[in-house]
């Protein structure tokens, strides 16, 4: 796996210390002190699966997949969907906040 820098990376206005990993099995990852979600895409959505996502709060109800594990909660996103871009950027910030302080 080979980390592309933060400041290249489209996540990077989200947060710099992300960093994608290029390829994890053919999919897309991104972490910083750990994963924070993978990317994986499918015939009509993609889902963004976040590692650690039972233990984020979810205020704007982003969540609407894997929602009965203990650990992994995702994003189905669809073509026509609309993306509450701060509510991802608070998810993905949270995330990375829960990884630095484990």
């Amino acid at each position: 796996m080979t980390a592309k820098p933060g400041n290249d990376s489209p996540t990077a206005p989200i947060d710099a210390r992300i960093r994608e990993l290029a390829d994890w099995r053919g999919v897309p990852v991104w972490s910083h002190k750990g994963m924070i979600c993978t990317g994986e895409t499918y015939k009509d959505y993609v889902k963004l699966t976040f590692a650690k996502g039972a233990t984020l709060s979810d205020p704007a109800g982003l969540f609407n997949s894997s929602l009965d594990g203990n650990t992994r909660r995702a994003i189905d996103i669809r073509e026509d969907d609309t993306i509450d871009e701060l509510a991802l950027t608070a998810l993905v910030r949270e995330a990375i906040e829960l990884n630095i302080a484990r």
